[in-house]
């Protein structure tokens, strides 16, 4: 079992390498790159805030997880494939990301 304050420690330090490292910009204007885009616009929303909660998720994104857990990231992954490098680095970070939120503890009201 991870301590409740690893937790946050290992989210905050991913986000932040993350967020030091620039959008794939390698393919230009191929329009696939909106659906990274897109991804990382929603799980950016949920990290920023299960940081803000201090390690903790909201039931209401756990529920968001849950469902795209449930869906997989089988388009993603494979959209990733197709664009190679950086992209797939990219997408493997971002799904990393969504796998740490997975193991939040919830918040307590």
């Amino acid at each position: 079992m991870i301590p409740e304050g690893e937790h946050y420690a290992r989210l905050r330090r991913l986000w932040d390498e993350h967020r030091a490292d620039a959008f794939p910009d390698a393919l230009g204007r191929d329009p696939r790159i909106q659906e990274v885009a897109l991804y990382e616009s929603w799980l950016g929303s949920l990290v920023e805030a299960a940081l803000a909660l201090g390690g903790r998720l909201s039931s209401a994104h756990r529920r968001m997880l849950d469902v795209r857990e449930a869906e997989g990231n089988q388009p993603l992954w494979s959209l990733a494939g197709e664009m190679g490098e950086p992209v797939r680095s990219y997408v493997a970070r971002l799904i990393a990301l969504q796998e740490l939120l997975t193991d939040l503890p919830l918040e307590s009201r």
